[in-house]
């Protein structure tokens, strides 16, 4: 039987897409080693020219071997993937509206280009998560923002999202297989249910009544997506006590130039509002976007400092073509974007340490690892721990009272 690898770039959606693709395999084998793979599906991420480097480096890495057939999916489908074709770096490219399927794509005695279109709304459903321990659950799919500086809606296509009754069914059947933890994903996420009726407070409140959930976690949110219906389960016992708040940039010119819905100081009375109930919070920002002056950088960080940050995700600008920032000036020099998110990460590394010291409550883990003797989890807030134990804990729930705080992360014994 032949083998396949899945080769998972990228975001959370793109991790729900290789298990989808996984699930309906038939007549294949799934390999977690890729040296023993017939096939490599690449699943890849367009988001920015590191991600396209990352994903062509792989690419060529994969055909210089030549052991195995290649098929490219996923958002770099779209913008690279002719061009791989074309160079016969891949067998076949096909969009992520079909992976559904696979077996007919895997057998393809000819090479192929399948986009699809950007307007299909997936209803497949995945009874198992292959080598993970927490359970990605796509709730939407594409984006009605237009962020000056996003190629996303040109390769996820406008939001649209699942059927409910499709999500809480596959959020069943995976809980009876004893998955407890579930991260809803989506190019959007808190735009689920928009002009439909429906909202992410309501479809988490009919997840928490599901048998086995004991967690449920969001791949990100939106400021102005928190609303008053979202405030409402912000003290229930199975939200985590983590949010990942995109905010892009703390300067009000830089929000302005990057076409953002959110503004600073509407921002700043949400995070503490939150922080006051809690909760870890993060964010994701952009360093070194067009425009982004000394004078507008120091703005930020001091607007930044105030803020009740605990984690952070940063990354350099990165030019897209078609994108309205493409054709903004001046550039910033990738020297001083470096030094910036460098700064960035300090700051916001400074903030975490303090909040897991003044934390003095017990630690909700997941173990989802162990690696050299030591098992490796997350905890409520989404700060990683790492347990000595002679016990076996993979895969279980843990309750940390007695733990050390270490630089980057926690640590007990028992």
């Amino acid at each position: 039987m032949k083998k396949v690898f899945f080769k998972t770039f990228g975001c959370r959606t793109n991790v729900f897409d290789s298990q989808v693709m996984m699930s309906r395999l038939e007549g294949y084998e799934i390999t977690q080693n890729e040296a023993d793979a017939d096939v490599v599906v690449v699943n890849s991420c367009t988001v920015t020219n590191g991600a396209d480097s990352s994903v062509r480096g792989y690419v060529n890495q994969l055909h210089n071997k030549g052991n195995a057939k290649i098929l490219l999916t996923g958002c770099g489908a779209h913008t690279k993937g002719e061009s791989l074709l074309n160079e016969h770096k891949v067998f076949g490219v096909f969009g992520q509206s079909e992976k559904e399927k696979i077996n007919t794509l895997l057998a393809a005695e000819q090479p192929f280009y399948e986009l699809g279109d950007l307007e299909f709304i997936d209803n497949n459903i995945v009874d198992d998560f292959v080598g993970k321990s927490r359970a990605f659950i796509k709730i939407q799919e594409g984006c009605d923002f237009r962020c000056s500086y996003c190629i996303i809606p040109l390769v996820r296509g406008d939001a649209r999202s699942m059927n409910e009754e499709t999500i809480l069914l596959q959020i069943r059947n995976l809980a009876a297989h004893g998955f407890g933890e579930f991260v809803l994903t989506g190019t959007n996420v808190g735009s689920y249910g928009k002009g439909e009726g429906r909202s992410i407070a309501s479809l988490m409140k009919k997840i928490a009544l599901i048998r086995g959930v004991r967690r449920i976690r969001l791949g990100s949110i939106e400021p102005i997506q928190i609303d008053d219906a979202f405030k409402e389960i912000l003290n229930e016992p199975w939200l985590e006590r983590h949010l990942h708040i995109a905010l892009q940039h703390t300067s009000k010119e830089m929000l302005r130039m990057m076409n953002r819905r959110n503004k600073f100081e509407s921002d700043r009375i949400l995070f503490h509002e939150l922080s006051e109930k809690g909760f870890a919070l993060g964010t994701d920002f952009i360093v070194g976007h067009p425009g982004e002056s000394e004078t507008l950088w120091r703005e930020a960080m001091h607007n930044l400092d105030t803020l009740p940050l605990t984690h952070i995700h940063a990354f350099t600008y990165s030019k897209r073509d078609g994108t309205p920032s493409a054709l903004m000036s001046p550039s910033i020099n990738g020297a001083i974007a470096k030094e910036r998110i460098k700064e960035l990460n300090a700051v916001v590394d400074a903030k975490n340490l303090a909040f897991r010291k003044q934390y003095k409550g017990v630690l909700e883990v997941l173990i989802e690892s162990c690696k050299e003797g030591l098992y490796h989890g997350l905890d409520q807030h989404f700060n990683k721990i790492v347990v000595r134990s002679n016990e076996a804990l993979e895969g279980n729930w843990v309750y940390i009272e007695d733990y050390t705080v270490e630089q980057e992360y926690n640590y007990a014994e028992f």
